[in-house]
């Protein structure tokens, strides 16, 4: 016979002696007294007995009277079988839900009251669960998400050993809902993401639970990934914000970083104020990031030599094959602008080698070849033969990206460039027969297929 057994067993033998009664809920005691400790100890035994059956609709009611009459007959165990039986009544009930929710959130609030010094599981992560719970059940109600907001601000005021990464991703989810139904402006979304960014490496070093910084990592990539498909991050926006702190954060790295990052997610590589964080992170920590900043800082102010040279530092600092292939790219379209084509040429196949499934350097590289093409040879077929190479460039880039842009992009240049093949006739006459293969010399110095104007 358990513990609960023998007490119910005693109450019922003491019962017939006791004159008065008092509930714990009253007194403050963990089974109140007289005839409502034996309603008490019998009624935990019997919804006890259904919870360990998983038999939640028995334990119902059961349950309710311990948990009106003597909250603390069962420690946080009362509170936690109680969020088993009205999540379980939740699903299969539809027609008392709302019930089933109040209670929900009743049994939160109780605990707090009861339990809330409880130093791994306060006051303030009840709240953050309750949220959790209220926007789980109820998503679509503004008024609840509003409420939701509030209790996840209070839970992660509190010591971060309390917080959840969950409460950050959730919060962060949530504001930007509220953005998007024209509740709160672009700049409450930004300072969440911010203020998400500060708090998430604090809540990570509080633990040791492998699980719960694991948890951090994936909340923080998703994090990222909320913020920047909310809508709120425009280059606008960022530039109100923070371009004001820009004086007073020179020397602090990680705001920089922060700033510039978001500036370079944004697609706001052209803003004054990425130009800026990216110098002063420059001076303070070289990388890649920043000196792909500052390159394109003096492609716009038209120092080509000088972004060629930042381009340079950038490839030499990223680890990223993808970002270091992605800068390659950029540094081909300098060069190519700039008519250096064979520095463009050696760019493109840089960045091939590093990103060999990207059709856009091929679709360079094909410009590049087309461009330089009448530099070639004396005869005509020979300035004309360059257009070959750059049309198998442009089908290699076809045929290894899939990308709208690409296929059509590709697609057009090849219309184009076909039309530049010799004829039959001057082919005939150079004893070239289509089909065949061909090298291309001068600075193009690659083999092809012969082929006709059609």
């Amino acid at each position: 016979m358990d513990n609960f057994k023998i007490l119910a067993a005693a109450a019922l033998m003491v019962a017939p002696s006791i004159a008065s009664a008092q509930k714990g809920v009253e007194d403050g005691s963990k089974f109140g007294h007289g005839e409502d400790s034996v309603t008490c100890i019998m009624n935990l035994v019997q919804y006890g007995d259904q919870v360990k059956q998983k038999n939640y609709k028995e334990a119902y009611e059961p349950w309710k009277i311990v948990f009106a009459q003597c909250p603390l007959a069962k420690g946080v165990g009362l509170y936690t079988d109680g969020l088993k039986i009205m999540k379980d009544l939740y699903v299969k009930d539809a027609a008392n839900k709302e019930t089933y929710y109040d209670f929900i959130l009743k049994i939160y609030d109780q605990r707090a009251k009861y339990y809330g010094q409880n130093k791994k599981y306060p006051a303030s992560y009840l709240q953050g669960m309750k949220a959790l719970d209220m926007l789980n059940y109820k998503s679509d109600d503004k008024a609840v998400r509003t409420e939701a907001v509030k209790l996840l601000e209070g839970a992660m005021a509190a010591a971060a050993s309390t917080i959840q990464p969950a409460f950050l991703q959730t919060y962060m989810q949530q504001r930007v809902l509220q953005f998007k139904d024209q509740e709160i402006p672009a700049e409450d979304v930004v300072n969440a993401y911010v203020f998400c960014c500060d708090l998430m490496p604090k809540v990570e070093a509080a633990t040791t639970n492998e699980k719960i910084k694991a948890a951090c990592e994936t909340s923080k990539d998703n994090i990222e990934q909320i913020f920047a498909q909310s809508g709120a991050a425009d280059c606008a926006t960022l530039e109100r914000i923070f371009q004001p702190q820009l004086a007073a954060n020179q020397a602090n790295e990680a705001w920089l970083k922060r700033i510039n990052k978001l500036l370079g997610n944004g697609d706001c590589t052209e803003s004054d104020l990425f130009y800026a964080t990216s110098e002063a992170l420059h001076k303070i920590s070289p990388e890649a990031s920043s000196a792909r900043g500052i390159a394109k800082m003096y492609l716009k102010q038209g120092d080509v030599d000088k972004a060629i040279s930042y381009y340079d530092e950038a490839i030499k600092l990223e680890t990223d094959d993808n970002l270091k292939g992605k800068y390659y790219y950029e540094m081909a379209l300098v060069n190519f602008s700039g008519n250096n084509l064979a520095a463009a040429k050696q760019a493109c196949y840089n960045s091939i080698q590093l990103r060999p499934d990207w059709g856009m350097p091929y679709i360079v590289l094909a410009k590049v070849y087309a461009t330089g093409a009448r530099n070639i040879g004396e005869k005509d077929y020979e300035k004309k033969a360059g257009y070959w190479v750059a049309v198998d460039k442009l089908i290699k880039a076809k045929s290894i990206d899939q990308s709208e842009a690409v296929q059509k992009e590709a697609a057009d240049l090849i219309r184009q460039y076909s039309q530049y093949f010799p004829s039959k006739e001057d082919l005939f006459f150079e004893g070239l027969k289509d089909g065949s293969a061909h090298h291309v010399g001068g600075f193009i110095n690659e083999n092809t297929t012969v082929r006709a104007h059609k």
